[in-house]
């Protein structure tokens, strides 16, 4: 893939699509090798592709330093978790898999109320589906969770009066993971990665067919 020429919507679409239950890269591999980008369009490449390659990393660490900002203060804690979840309902692989799972659980207790949870059926007409795929939570769309998830953490950032720690936190994460995208050298394997990553986009949009 050419990340010179992925523009940052491109980027956006294949992050909330791409399978996020794949674990972090091994630190090993996360800091081994740094080195000055020789132009702006090197530099523009490195970052989109290190973005996409260590995307749980980076997750990870925005959430470490957003933690390590509020350990005197539970709630922001707690709203930093739910402010993390919202982010993340955003993929669709992270909503579909949270979704399977708690209904997996609920069914153990009540299969009746796990029965309602499930998603609405989409009828297929020609061999696709009649609608534009909608992702749903527990039975509702998507964004209803995102939108819940996001007003609990605001009214919680507010109520603990962390609001100008984690806009500080956030900057500091955002920066650290900036810096590790621009001097990072993409290695052979986040290249390969990448190929394969094209392969089982170009195969799921070729057995929808």
């Amino acid at each position: 893939m050419d990340w010179g020429n992925v523009t940052a919507e491109d980027l956006i679409d294949a992050l909330r699509e791409v399978d996020w239950s794949s674990p972090p890269r091994p630190l090993s591999e996360f800091f081994s090798r740094f080195t000055i980008p020789r132009s702006y369009v090197k530099w523009n490449s490195r970052i989109k592709c290190n973005l996409y390659y260590y995307r749980t990393n980076y997750f990870i660490l925005i959430v470490l330093i957003l933690g390590l900002g509020f350990l005197r203060r539970p709630l922001a804690i707690l709203a930093a978790i739910l402010t993390a979840l919202s982010i993340a309902f955003l993929n669709d692989s992270f909503a579909s898999t949270f979704s399977e799972k708690v209904t997996r659980t609920v069914r153990q207790f009540s299969p009746h109320l796990a029965a309602k949870m499930r998603p609405p059926f989409t009828p297929v007409i020609r061999g696709r589906p009649s609608a534009k795929r909608v992702i749903y939570i527990c039975g509702r769309p998507r964004w209803v969770f995102v939108f819940i998830f996001s007003s609990v953490s605001f009214i919680l950032w507010y109520v603990s009066c962390g609001l100008m720690t984690v806009l500080w936190a956030l900057a500091i994460a955002l920066l650290a993971t900036v810096l590790h995208a621009s001097f990072r050298t993409p290695n052979l394997k986040a290249r390969l990665n990448t190929f394969r990553e094209e392969f089982r986009a170009v195969w799921r949009n070729y057995s929808e067919l």
